[in-house]
């Protein structure tokens, strides 16, 4: 009798773990029609991961002593947690804007939520807290970044022309979620890596290659360093301007830049006693750029005439699309340098490789006066930035700093 009640027991609780672990009540996750970027998220492994780290870390058992007792957790918020989420980014929209939609089981619950976590009715179901902005839409809520793309996400008519059905347990084959990209030339996806102190997004598992890049530029003590192709110059400048690669003839880029603080002289008038105009000069610190940009074109004519039309050089012989002044622009054989004037500085060897390395700096976190307590940890515990490509390999890296806890529970 007893070996046939632990041989229960043993099954009940295997059973709640799976349920509440593995077992999924719908792969397919609906996402707008008109999203060219979405990031899908496997939300029973991320709980997985999470709750392994939680039951290995006992420091964080019981809790925080400020924690309110009163405050609703965004799991007993009314909103109902799927088993895969998407962030999604609309076609023709700006690079900032993302949104997200979620099923409601408690719409006034969920009202009372938000209430509590000080966002602001804006009237029409809408509610905003500094830059979140959240949409009540019968039985679901749109979140977003922006209000700008609400009108063209409807999730009530189903089927309709505005949404598309994926199938998120075969594109999340390897990690804890992917990023699809949707263009006119096809589809492709990347997975999404969540380790302890690193966040990596690839679509070669086996690629090897970015690792080493790497390990070169940590030798520098640069901010940034750069080294693009012709597609990654388009791919990039598209964000911002669609024609600038095709336009401006630049066939390859190289940067390096670092920062410094300096100061800088302000100097304002007033008036002494007698009326008499008076200067006064007074210093203050700020964060100054060293760098310089190697431009090549395929056709160095056609790139001077295209920064001509822009108005981004000047009699001086400045660059001046780049707003910290000042530099100096010369052209050579093969295109254009730009070198800030106020303290020369080397390029970095050519690796023939496609990167972006951005290191943290604590000068830069000194320059962001906006920014809330978290905003400053979360860019406070980032070491680099690494983006990679080669060929049609993808690789970027998220390293953050060595910490007591690993990243899904510094969250």
């Amino acid at each position: 009798m007893k070996k046939k009640l632990i041989v229960l027991v043993v099954f009940l609780f295997a059973a709640i773990i799976y349920f509440i672990f593995y077992h999924k009540k719908n792969k397919f996750t609906i996402v707008s029609a008109n999203a060219d970027v979405i990031i899908l998220v496997d939300a029973k492994k991320l709980t997985r991961q999470y709750v392994y780290n939680f039951a290995t870390h006992p420091s964080q058992w019981f809790g925080s002593k400020n924690e309110d007792k009163n405050s609703i957790s965004i799991i007993k918020s009314g909103v109902e947690i799927p088993d895969f989420f998407q962030i999604f980014h609309l076609k023709n929209s700006k690079f900032s804007d993302w949104y997200s939609v979620f099923e409601l089981k408690d719409r006034q619950r969920f009202i009372t939520f938000l209430k509590q976590q000080k966002f602001a009715d804006q009237g029409n179901n809408i509610f905003k807290k500094n830059q979140v902005f959240i949409k009540l839409l019968n039985k679901n809520c749109i979140v977003g970044t922006s209000d700008k793309g609400f009108d063209s996400i409807d999730y009530q008519m189903l089927p309709s022309s505005k949404i598309n059905i994926l199938d998120a347990g075969e594109l999340i084959n390897h990690g804890i979620g992917t990023i699809l990209f949707n263009s006119d030339k096809g589809s492709s996806n990347l997975s999404i890596e969540l380790n302890s102190d690193e966040i990596i997004i690839k679509n070669n598992l086996d690629s090897n290659d970015s690792p080493s890049i790497i390990s070169k530029l940590q030798h520098t003590k640069s901010f940034i360093e750069t080294e693009l192709d012709t597609e990654n110059i388009k791919n990039f400048s598209s964000l911002f301007d669609k024609t600038f690669a095709n336009s401006s003839q630049i066939n390859y880029l190289k940067a390096t830049a670092e920062l410094e603080q300096a100061n800088d002289t302000i100097i304002t008038y007033g008036y002494d006693d007698n009326f008499n105009e008076v200067e006064k000069k007074s210093i203050q610190k700020i964060i100054q750029p060293n760098y310089v940009i190697n431009f090549q074109s395929s056709d160095p004519e056609k790139t001077e005439q295209y920064f001509q039309n822009k108005k981004w050089t000047n009699a001086q012989k400045q660059f001046t699309a780049i707003p910290f002044q000042p530099n100096y622009i010369e052209k050579n054989k093969t295109g254009f340098e730009i070198k800030s004037i106020r303290k020369s500085i080397q390029l970095f060897p050519k690796l023939n490789e496609n990167y972006i390395f951005v290191r943290n700096n604590a000068l830069l976190l000194s320059s962001f006066k906006s920014l809330t307590s978290s905003e400053k940890k979360l860019i406070s515990d980032i070491d680099y930035i690494f983006y990679g490509n080669n060929d049609q390999d993808y690789y970027l890296k998220l390293q953050f700093k060595k910490g007591e806890l690993p990243l899904i529970l510094r969250w």
